[in-house]
């Protein structure tokens, strides 16, 4: 088959879920537009994807749902979305369709659209080997060719017949191995002296509704013991007036510093991070910070999803480095004392902070790849198939 860029242009649908997936989604659609210029693209995803021309017939926090029984919530109108996609797809007949995270809508999806010819892409493989290897068969059913971020996938895929490329993590480009901490104070204001915690309760409502009063009463016991310490909390603007409740809530509104977005400016400014588990504590890693992962959710729902889980880890720095490399304080453990000693513990063992930054600068290069040609060159193979 010739170059794409020889004929008519690439028409591609994606579908991004929730924040890190609009993140990683406008990274994969600049490698994408570098490749085949006239791309046109559609399909659900946020605001990087439309920066770079994508049109989004819904936003893609409509898919920023977690645990199963939040899921059960909003499950009626989640399947609406996905079918009236599914038919626009099938009538429109992309050339491309790319699932971006969001597995438990996008492997369904992609399922129809490949049983009706047209070639998928699912970009971060679902995490088989942490939760849920049932997935693997749905994979295998639904995709053409998965792109993983992590080195150690595509082996395990072909094992079970999958085709993957390992195309390295995007924001492993985006953040520098070396970030400086001093430029980012100033930008957002901050004492070049203070001890300064980044607080990060989630990107979603469901996280901020279980995490949020946790992590501020914390911040309100670490005020207790360090005075001089500085907090400040990178808000999605959807999310900030919940977060400013919560924040008043726990006493601490002349304490704490919410800004909108930045949360990488925010990473690289703090000196330790008290962190929801998810990409945002991977982000945390690449800037070489210190930090407690957290995670709470409704009971059933943790219930369910520890059942189906395979390692002893949750949070990816965790998984990627194989060892408790940082601590994970989960559900009841997530008390707001135990964060507070578990962030003061940090700041007690400056030589433990020092190896950390040596063990997330292995990582960091280890996750470092051109992510975006790496993605087009392996959607190119599956288009010639």
């Amino acid at each position: 088959m010739a170059e794409r860029s020889t004929r008519a242009p690439l028409q591609a649908a994606l579908v991004a879920g929730e924040t890190s997936g609009d993140l990683l989604a406008g990274l994969l659609l600049d490698g994408m537009s570098r490749r085949w210029p006239q791309m046109a693209s559609a399909g659900i995803g946020g605001p990087q994807m439309v920066r770079r021309g994508f049109q989004a017939w819904w936003p893609s926090d409509k898919l920023a749902v977690r645990g199963y029984v939040e899921v059960l919530r909003h499950y009626r109108e989640i399947v609406g979305i996905r079918r009236q996609l599914r038919d626009r797809l099938l009538a429109g007949k992309p050339d491309v369709f790319i699932g971006v995270d969001a597995p438990d809508f996008n492997l369904d999806l992609e399922a129809d659209l490949k049983a009706a010819g047209i070639p998928c892409v699912h970009f971060i493989a679902p995490s088989v080997w942490a939760w849920r290897p049932e997935r693997v068969d749905k994979i295998r059913r639904s995709t053409d060719h998965v792109l993983c971020i992590f080195p150690f996938e595509p082996e395990l895929l072909a094992r079970h017949g999958i085709a993957a490329s390992y195309v390295g993590h995007p924001l492993a480009n985006v953040i520098p191995m070396e970030p400086d901490r001093a430029a980012a104070r100033v930008a957002l204001d901050l004492p070049l002296d203070a001890k300064v915690l980044a607080v990060l309760p989630g990107s979603r409502a469901s996280e901020i509704q279980y995490l949020a009063a946790r992590f501020f009463d914390a911040c309100r016991l670490l005020q207790a013991q360090r005075p001089d310490m500085v907090f400040v909390v990178p808000a999605i603007p959807a999310l900030r007036p919940r977060i400013t409740e919560a924040v008043a809530a726990a006493g601490m509104t002349d304490r704490v510093r919410i800004v909108e977005g930045r949360s990488h400016q925010v990473l690289a400014a703090c000196d330790l991070t008290l962190i929801a588990s998810g990409t945002a504590t991977l982000e945390a890693a690449l800037y070489k910070r210190p930090m407690v992962i957290a995670y709470n959710m409704h009971w059933l729902s943790w219930q369910l999803m520890k059942r189906k889980r395979l390692q002893p880890w949750v949070g990816l720095p965790n998984i990627l480095c194989r060892d408790f490399v940082v601590p994970e304080l989960l559900q009841d453990q997530a008390s707001s004392p135990a964060l507070a000693d578990a962030v003061l513990a940090w700041l007690a063992a400056p030589e433990k902070m020092a190896a950390l930054t040596q063990r997330f600068t292995a990582l960091h290069h280890e996750l470092q790849r051109d992510t975006p040609s790496l993605c087009s060159d392996a959607i190119q193979t599956v288009l010639q198939a």
